[in-house]
């Protein structure tokens, strides 16, 4: 699986990170499903806005993308993303990208001028099939140039300019096209032929169609799949630096806990849009906090808990979760699949010895399912994330488990009284009940 990762202008916002939060889930999802992923995630380190910033910082471009590329691994790490198995730069991997060039000249795909090398969109007969788009209707973005054959074509290698890093090539020396080094990196790493490419929805046209052209004109079969997650967004707009909308993780996470973070960001299915709202961001804690409270109590009521065995033990329940998780990467059901769990374990007092034995195996396969997600309260990788310091703690540990199970059993009862007295008693401490069809759903009163 190869993955286009960041371009280390600046430091990341969540909006950047949803890329890399949706295909570790699917990394996750497939090695549980017994594949084994190489997974290559790229930096590119060298690149028009690169250069700009660091300039107007009055640093080396090198540092500039260096301190960069380490915010982005530390937002990763927060949120708990398995490291890919490597993170090649651009800049390490000119020698690819000049074989690939070559390549392409000689089959008569590519072509030099003053310089720089262009791709010629039209010897592609099949150019523009991935994005759907016409190709007496496209716009590369780029300028005029001095001996471009067709403004359609895009640049693969820029010929160096005053001050500007270059490398050499039989062309002259440059610098590398956004498009060629993933072509070059993918390959190299991955071979000729490999089962996904993903990246944001943003890169569609024309940063994923020109790699499909350029490297099938090379003669590469390239990726089976494609996939590309859609945007975070503000105020219906995409979050960008340049609208000034963005949100960095350190900022949120004096909010919330990392978990809590990664649990809000996964709401959405990975191709629908996530507008940004600190309400949402609140109730996904909340909702967080419900399971990881669950998953607390059980280990203080029953002991270790094993994911694998009781995966074993419930498969009709794991076989819900796989086909959400096999629907297209369905998490939002997923995630509903985990919270009915939840409340089916809540409702265990686990008073004897098979109710104790039956919590363990409720609260194991939620285990399991969370560890797909990377969401696993108990994985070491978040640390001391418990929540204690939270007024969400009290209530779920102490009430709402125990409380909604006897609720529950009244209401089966049809002791209304009781039922309401309970719903009461959780009200005077903040905790608020509405009955939905798939159970009762409570909230925090006054959280913010």
């Amino acid at each position: 699986m190869y993955v286009c990762g960041a371009t280390v202008q600046g430091a990341p916002h969540i909006g950047h990170l949803r890329s890399g939060l949706n295909f570790d889930v699917l990394r996750r999802w497939l090695e549980a499903d017994g594949y084994r992923v190489t997974m290559v995630r790229n930096v590119t380190d060298i690149d028009d806005k690169v250069l700009r910033k660091a300039e107007a910082a009055g640093v080396p471009w090198w540092e500039w993308a260096a301190s960069n590329e380490r915010a982005f691994q530390d937002a990763y790490d927060t949120l708990n993303c398995l490291r890919p198995a490597i993170e090649p730069r651009a800049t390490g991997h000119v020698t690819q990208m000049v074989e690939l060039m070559e390549r392409l000249i000689d089959r008569g795909h590519a072509y030099a001028a003053a310089g720089d090398v262009y791709f010629s969109v039209t010897s592609c007969p099949d150019y523009g099939t991935l994005s759907g788009q016409r190709l007496d209707e496209m716009q590369q973005g780029e300028t005029a140039a001095e001996g471009k054959r067709d403004p359609r074509d895009f640049t693969l290698w820029k010929a160096a300019k005053p001050g500007e890093p270059s490398w050499p090539t039989p062309w002259g020396p440059g610098r590398p096209g956004w498009h060629l080094e993933c072509s070059a990196m993918a390959t190299y790493y991955l071979g000729d032929r490999f089962d996904i490419h993903g990246g944001g929805t943003d890169l569609v046209f024309p940063h994923h169609e020109n790699e499909l052209a350029q490297s099938t004109a090379a003669g590469d079969p390239f990726a089976r799949y494609w996939l590309h997650n859609n945007w975070v967004t503000m105020g219906g707009e995409k979050m960008s630096k340049s609208l000034g909308n963005t949100l960095a993780v350190p900022v949120l996470l004096e909010q919330v806990r990392a978990p809590e973070l990664r649990y809000y960001l996964l709401t959405a299915h990975y191709r629908s849009t996530l507008e940004f709202q600190h309400e949402a961001l609140r109730e996904a804690a909340t909702a967080y906090q419900r399971i990881e409270a669950f998953v607390r109590r059980a280990v203080r009521v029953a002991g270790q808990l094993d994911p694998a065995l009781a995966v074993e033990a419930l498969p009709a329940r794991r076989g819900e979760f796989a086909e959400a998780m096999d629907d297209d990467l369905n998490v939002p059901k997923a995630l509903a699949i985990i919270h009915n769990q939840v409340r089916h374990g809540n409702q265990l007092r686990a008073e004897g010895e098979s109710e104790r034995q039956a919590l363990a195996e409720q609260a194991g396969t939620v285990r399991w399912m969370l560890q797909v997600l990377g969401l696993d309260p108990l994985d070491p990788r978040w640390g001391n994330a418990e929540a204690s310091e939270l007024p969400a703690t009290a209530a779920l540990d102490a009430l709402v488990g125990q409380l909604l199970a006897e609720r529950q059993r009244s209401r089966e009862e049809r002791d209304f009284a009781t039922a309401d007295a309970i719903r009461d008693r959780l009200l005077a401490v903040g905790v608020a009940v509405e009955d939905g069809p798939d159970g009762p759903v409570w909230t925090l009163k006054g959280t913010n």
